[in-house]
């Protein structure tokens, strides 16, 4: 049986982890790594500490203009809780990678997972994303192989 000591000391070490995690999570976006904090959270536990720190790598990312990473953290949130501002951070975030791909600072790559993050909605803005994305990509012969 705890002690009231040793039941603090339990609480205290798995706030003060889920706290560290949130600031680590926040340098690596700071520092323009976000990839560091996809994978901490891809190796949480599914809880309410893994949604929150989600929602700040989904806000944080999209902050920083790191769009990739904001995109698939809102789209996971999204599934979890259909907020609407989840929607609309994935659609503002997929929009970003997209002019990001224009602007020559993200793979054209990217743009194949963007269109299946926005089919993973019922929203009905996202097919005329989709529609935009592939017109530029037909314009100027990038392609989407799969799509």
């Amino acid at each position: 049986m705890f002690t009231l000591a040793g039941w603090l000391d339990v609480v205290c070490s798995y706030c003060m982890g889920a706290w560290l995690a949130t600031i680590f999570v926040a340098v690596d976006i700071m520092n323009r790594k976000p990839q560091h904090a996809w994978e901490l959270y891809l190796k949480m536990d599914t809880s309410g500490d893994s949604f929150s720190l989600l929602n700040v790598i989904a806000n944080d990312c999209y902050k920083m203009g790191q769009f990739y990473y904001a995109a698939r953290a809102f789209d996971i949130l999204e599934r979890l809780d259909p907020n609407p501002e989840y929607w609309e951070g994935k659609r503002g975030a997929c929009v970003g990678v997209f002019q990001l791909v224009i602007a020559g600072h993200e793979p054209k790559e990217s743009l194949k997972e963007v269109m299946q993050i926005l089919r993973n909605t019922s929203n009905s803005q996202a097919e005329f994303i989709i529609m935009a994305i592939k017109k530029w990509a037909r314009d100027n012969r990038v392609p989407l192989p799969g799509i």
